[in-house]
């Protein structure tokens, strides 16, 4: 086991000192898009401006013989483009495929400058980040990189979710944990073919009048991806990096869309990815707090003071735990409104 004093220091001489800390940027959306696709690269400026995080997907989606199309054309894109307070990340070909070495010998001497984030998918342990962290730490120092690059691991399979925790501290680099619900759903075998959502198979029944067991009884749809999602976001907050929703399949959807997205913003996710630009809008609306939350978190937090003792707020006892509570709403508000103007007029944080 390496010792806690060395888990800071570079894997490689003349690599960057890993962070300390993982900044928090806003990335309520993480769009997808296809590089080796002349028309979608040709929108990338202007999808620039609408999303946090712009990823040049390399992976799944991209069939075999367009890889290396999409890893140049990502490579084009960046050296080409001003993305402004962007993120631009990429998601590599998984560690068993015959293509992501040289995903990762490219881009990084080519726009490691450039790359926020590199997206791996498929991790199953912490070995797993062992070997990128390793690898990119000897990429940046041959090709001068000044700052890391950070890793992003997509839990999509059984031993990813059962060795969670770990992956999720393996490295300074981790920056965060997408979930991956088809991939999941097929290592787990179940007998769903979503991608992401919930099922209407999937259910919990009130008991029955008397004994007619046939007769009219409420049902209720459950969430196939609860219990995933919130083990996904106990590890990530344990080890101070960032939880998100991954994808949800059913473009034409957008009512369903936006309760699962919902649902991963109340437990704990700070963004998901978007697919289409149908679900851009969407994300950025559910990931970013309500003005009625904000202005009462504000009014919490004016009135608790330094968040010691108790106060009541229209008939509503405030402690430190709800001044906590009002502290990660208010702290989210003030980030998103560096970056969006409109919310900052609407959370009242103009010059915060």
């Amino acid at each position: 086991m390496r010792s806690p004093k060395a888990f800071f220091r570079p894997l490689a001489v003349g690599a960057p000192t890993p962070l300390l800390d993982v900044p928090f940027r806003p990335s309520r959306m993480i769009h997808f898009f296809d590089p080796s696709n002349e028309r979608m690269a040709a929108k990338v400026p202007d999808i620039a401006k609408q999303v946090d995080v712009l990823l040049g997907n390399l992976e799944d989606a991209i069939p075999a013989d367009k890889k290396e199309a999409a890893r140049d054309g990502l490579v084009a894109i960046a050296q080409a483009t001003d993305f402004g307070p962007t993120q631009l990340w990429t998601r590599i070909n998984s560690l068993d495929s015959p293509w992501v070495l040289d995903d990762l010998l490219t881009l990084v001497p080519a726009i490691g400058d450039k790359l926020d984030v590199i997206m791996v998918p498929k991790v199953e342990g912490a070995e797993d980040i062992h070997y990128i962290d390793r690898l990119l730490a000897q990429l940046e120092a041959k090709a001068g990189i000044t700052r890391p690059i950070l890793v992003h691991a997509i839990l999509e399979t059984a031993a990813g979710v059962a060795n969670v925790e770990e992956i999720a501290g393996a490295s300074p680099r981790m920056q965060g944990i997408s979930l991956g619900p088809a991939d999941l759903a097929a290592s787990r075998r179940m007998k769903t073919t979503r991608v992401g959502g919930g099922h209407p198979g999937y259910l919990v029944r009130t008991d029955p009048e008397g004994d007619d067991i046939f007769g009219d009884r409420a049902t209720a749809q459950q969430d196939l991806w609860h219990y995933t999602i919130a083990r996904m976001v106990d590890a990530c907050a344990a080890n101070d990096i960032l939880p998100y929703y991954g994808p949800f399949g059913d473009i034409a959807d957008v009512v369903a869309c936006e309760d699962q997205f919902r649902n991963a913003f109340l437990l704990g996710c700070v963004g998901t990815w978007t697919l289409h630009p149908k679900q851009i809008e969407i994300a950025r609306r559910v990931f970013s707090p309500e003005v009625a939350d904000v202005e009462w978190a504000k009014r919490v937090v004016d009135a608790m003071g330094d968040g010691t003792g108790a106060a009541m707020i229209d008939g509503k006892m405030q402690d430190d735990a709800t001044y906590k509570q009002c502290q990660v709403v208010l702290d989210l508000a003030k980030a998103l409104a560096e970056r969006d103007p409109e919310l900052a007029a609407a959370y009242g944080l103009e010059g915060n």
